[in-house]
Order: C-alpha cells, then structure tokens, then sequence
C-alpha cells in the first residue's frame, strides 16, 4: 500500500480539528443543560466520563513506552 503525502494527512487533521471544535461546543451545551435540568445525575455521569477518559489517556501513553 502506497502511502499518500504527508499534507494529505495534515489536512484530514485540520478538518478532524474543525469538527471537534464545533462539536465541544456542543457537547458543553448539553453538559449545561443536564446540569441545569439535574445536577446530582449530571455529576454521576461526568464522574463516570471522567473514569473513561482517564482510562483512555492511560492507553494511549502505552504508544510513548
């Protein structure tokens, strides 16, 4: 498999970028809303994203070793 030009892959990465941007700002409006609408089961389901990403960020520094 032929690899393409590294700008190939910068620019699919710009656009990754874009759309993780946009869709921050829209995982933050719905963070405000189940904070707003119910605080206490809000927090419960942060904590628990919170978990995953941190196992997540623990895998990923497995690629560093």
């Amino acid at each position: 498999m032929k690899l393409k030009p590294t700008n190939y892959y910068l620019k699919i990465i710009d656009e990754i970028e874009k759309v993780r941007t946009k869709n921050n700002i829209n995982w933050m409006d719905v963070l405000r809303i189940a904070f707003r609408s119910s605080p206490k089961e809000a927090r419960k389901i942060m904590i628990r994203i919170n978990k995953a990403d941190d196992k997540v960020s623990r895998l990923f520094k497995k690629f560093s070793e």
